[in-house]
């Protein structure tokens, strides 16, 4: 059951948003992927349907999906991760919605957020990738790729508020995190000191 002093009913929707960094998750790796596949003639085939399986394990593809980088696969340091930090809470702050959590490591972030309304993820996961592209582009040089990120990302619905606090304790348990937040309100559910950058 849900901690009562935490309120959800401001914000009509919560989501878990996930980006890895360009060249660090490509079509055809062993975790998964949801990538366009080409199989035999015809058009190329994309699975994403929710509840179905991710095709996985494609060395083939893997092997022309790193051939056609455009610069190395990228990963964070500890000060861009900061960057990226300051920035998330910028960005939800201009827009108006509630970051619980987030988490980024040298590959990829996580990013638990309320919203109103009922916007689509792919823009509120596009807002936060663009603004802090432009903070690592004006204090780092900008890619060789032109971009920091992979295309698009993860995007999961937090059905309830059971799902929220699920989504906001995996984010603080993520492995190796260069940089973890996660709103005060939330402290008490984790049986931890403290919920700020390491």
């Amino acid at each position: 059951m849900t901690d009562p002093a935490l309120d959800f009913s401001k914000f009509d929707r919560y989501w878990l948003l996930t980006s890895t960094t360009y060249g660090t998750w490509l079509p055809g790796d062993e975790r998964g992927f949801v990538s366009p596949i080409e199989i035999g003639v015809g058009p190329q085939i994309r699975q994403n349907t929710p509840g179905t399986p991710y095709d996985a394990d494609m060395p083939g593809y893997e092997r022309s999906a790193a051939a056609a980088l455009k610069c190395p696969p990228i990963y964070f340091s500890v000060a861009q991760a900061r960057a990226i930090l300051a920035q998330l809470h910028e960005t939800t702050n201009h827009r108006g919605w509630r970051l619980c959590a987030t988490a980024v490591m040298a590959n990829h972030m996580h990013i638990v957020v309320g919203v109103p309304g009922d916007p689509e993820p792919a823009a509120l996961l596009r807002d936060y990738k663009a603004y802090a592209s432009r903070t690592l582009n004006n204090n780092w040089s900008k890619p060789e790729s032109g971009t920091w990120w992979t295309e698009s990302g993860s995007k999961r619905k937090l059905p309830d508020d059971d799902a929220v606090v699920a989504a906001v304790r995996y984010v603080w348990k993520q492995h190796n995190p260069l940089v973890r937040w996660i709103a005060p309100e939330f402290t008490p559910l984790l049986g931890e000191r403290g919920a700020s950058a390491p």
